[in-house]
């Protein structure tokens, strides 16, 4: 049997979008938008599901060819449109739970712009996943919803 631990951490990474903070939480709020920037089709055993409301559940399910299969369970705690999204998510490595955390999204203005500050406070289980591959992990995700605003944005310009 492996050995058991507990490893508790608190980060914060904040971005600047040059889209509206209704813009951005439209990006995490709807579906098909999310997805866009949050899920890859093309994993192994890929499952994406949204259910965007206080209580509502997200799965994110997948995993390169070969490789582990990692499941993201999130519940959403509290939703204030446009301004903030509080939830709580298990990652799963195949069937083993290596994390549980709470996350929160503030949304603010900035000029034209959104000001996104993302808050977690987790505890890594088992020596199984750690703050700094997770940190690593939002922030490529982040990243990835930046691009997803400015590929809309410039399909919108081209209209």
């Amino acid at each position: 049997m492996s050995e058991r631990s507990t490893r508790h951490a608190t980060f914060v990474i904040e971005r600047t979008y040059a889209a509206s903070p209704a813009r951005v939480f439209k990006a995490w709020a709807d579906p098909k938008a999310k997805a866009r920037w949050f899920a890859d089709p093309d994993e192994r055993e890929a499952k994406y599901e949204l259910d965007f409301r206080v209580g509502g559940r997200e799965v994110n399910r997948g995993g390169p060819p070969g490789g582990p299969v990692y499941t993201y369970d999130a519940r959403y705690q509290d939703i204030v449109p446009d301004e903030r999204i509080v939830y709580t998510y298990d990652m799963h490595l195949d069937q083993k739970r290596i994390s549980v955390s709470l996350a929160t999204v503030e949304l603010n203005p900035a000029g034209a712009g959104t000001r996104l500050v993302f808050t977690e406070q987790a505890v890594f289980l088992d020596g199984l996943d750690n703050a700094l591959d997770r940190e690593h992990g939002i922030g490529d995700l982040l990243d990835k919803l930046d691009a997803a605003l400015r590929r809309e944005t410039a399909k919108e310009t081209k209209r």
